[in-house]
């Protein structure tokens, strides 16, 4: 506890920062955030060249294409990183700029769950062209 009078910016920095939370979490986030991003920059040429050799290409073609699984396993590693590398910057946006409690809390909720949503759909299409092939 300061002393009576004393101006709260004349505190130690690292008192100021006591009971704010641990930071343990934040070098694994930041992990997390390059390794999606090092999965995302090895699978984007290979998913824009798919997208580019299917141009044209009927709904039959397309669909077994994308059955086989040298295109859907990479797909999936496709689709599972983005979501994921996308919850991870959202996070740190709003964490950020959001600096209203119970506001921050419902953004990271609805987002997180609006991410699940997407990747849980995502490879639910997948799966069915997968196994219906």
């Amino acid at each position: 506890m300061s002393a009576p009078g004393m101006d709260k910016s004349m505190r130690n920095p690292l008192a100021q920062a006591r009971g704010l939370g641990s930071a343990k979490d934040g070098v694994h986030h930041w992990w997390m955030q390059r390794l999606t991003a090092i999965a995302l920059a090895l699978l984007s040429p290979w998913f824009i060249w798919l997208l580019l050799s299917l141009l044209g290409a009927s709904h039959a073609e397309v669909r077994s294409t994308l059955a086989n699984p040298r295109c859907a396993l990479p797909l999936l590693a496709f689709v599972l990183a983005l979501f994921w590398h996308a919850k991870l910057g959202l996070q740190v946006v709003i964490e950020d700029y959001v600096h209203t409690r119970w506001m921050e809390v419902a953004l990271q909720v609805v987002m997180t769950f609006a991410c699940a949503l997407g990747a849980l759909a995502s490879v639910f299409a997948i799966m069915r062209i997968v196994l219906a092939h």
